[in-house]
């Protein structure tokens, strides 16, 4: 009677063998054609993504139909941030050069929400002399204003600094040179 000490072996090889095969076949099935023609890479994936819908625009786009926004975006501290950072997506709003749909308009928490999303000082990794950062509350503590108030009570949102200097100039401070 032949010993079948090793036949244990031969079902682990066979196992693998198996497991290869089946693996190569599932390669050669699922891996699209254009795969590796520019490097590790699907070719048509660069045409597909050329013809997606443009969904984000410059400033510009929006400027063409809010005009005020505009011209006190461009005078205040926030002339170099995207409109849609804050307000969407311009595709969300405007189709075929028509508004179609209104975007969300911030109220209440959401705006301190979204002020502090670049003026918290907790991000510590923020420049500090490039992004004017605030603690709340104590800010508001600081201001003596109720520790409720929005940051847009005080700020105009496209010029942060129009309102605080509009009531500096009423009761006659001037600006530290």
């Amino acid at each position: 009677m032949k010993s079948t000490y090793n036949s244990h072996v031969k079902r682990i090889i066979l196992g693998i063998i198996v497991v290869a095969i089946c693996g190569y076949g599932a390669k050669r099935v699922l891996t699209p054609a254009t795969f590796g023609k520019y490097g590790h890479y699907r070719a048509d994936a660069i045409e597909e993504e050329a013809g997606l819908d443009i969904r984000h625009y410059t400033n510009t786009s929006c400027f063409s139909c809010h005009a005020w926004e505009a011209q006190t975006h461009l005078e205040g501290k926030h002339q170099s941030i995207s409109c849609e950072f804050c307000h969407g997506a311009y595709a969300d709003h405007v189709r075929e050069d028509k508004k179609f749909a209104a975007l969300p308009v911030k109220r209440d928490q959401e705006i301190v929400t979204l002020c502090m999303r670049c003026h918290n000082s907790a991000i510590t990794a923020r420049p500090h002399d490039v992004i004017k950062t605030v603690v709340l509350p104590g800010h508001l503590e600081e201001q003596k204003v109720k520790p409720t108030h929005t940051c847009n009570q005080c700020h105009h949102q496209h010029a942060p600094l129009k309102y605080i200097n509009r009531a500096k100039a009423m009761v006659g401070i001037k600006e530290a040179s």
